[in-house]
């Protein structure tokens, strides 16, 4: 199946919920060699202001894939999730999550290019916490390559 050229334009509504936790932010911190002691010690956080725990900047992807998990399971895509390779990713912060947040994210499918027979997709995600703030925007390019490729 060819990647469906309609997709530009697409948008895919804020859906579940992503809580973020404690735990979490210290994983992620860890994972990322992330070492500021604001993502794993809350006086360290408050004292730079925030309320809790502070995650490290490309915590957001975890948000931004499940957006992004919407676009690769519709039927109508056309996307072969065995045949994606994740090209670029950009992060805009609008103010920091921090444990406790409650997030969402709406996807938009900015340009479907196709190149040979595949394609290159770009997508963007705004998150959003429950109340409606303004928290992230990510911009995330993915190749999807084409059969026999």
């Amino acid at each position: 199946m060819t990647i469906n050229p309609q997709l530009q334009g697409r948008s895919y509504p804020a859906a579940d919920v992503y809580s973020v936790g404690r735990e979490s932010i210290r994983e992620f911190a860890r994972a990322v060699k992330a070492a500021h002691p604001a993502h794993f010690d809350v006086a360290a956080a408050q004292e730079l202001g925030h309320a809790d725990l502070v995650a490290p900047p490309t915590y957001a992807i975890i948000v931004a894939q499940r957006a992004d998990a919407r676009l690769i399971n519709d039927p109508e895509s056309g996307i072969d999730f065995s045949r994606v390779v994740h090209a670029e990713q950009k992060f805009t912060h609008h103010r920091a999550i921090v444990a406790g947040d409650e997030l969402v994210a709406e996807l938009h499918v900015d340009t479907v290019r196709a190149m040979g027979g595949g394609a290159m997709i770009t997508t963007r995600a705004e998150i959003f916490s429950v109340a409606g703030d303004a928290v992230a925007t990510t911009v995330s390019a993915i190749l999807v390559r084409g059969e026999g490729h």
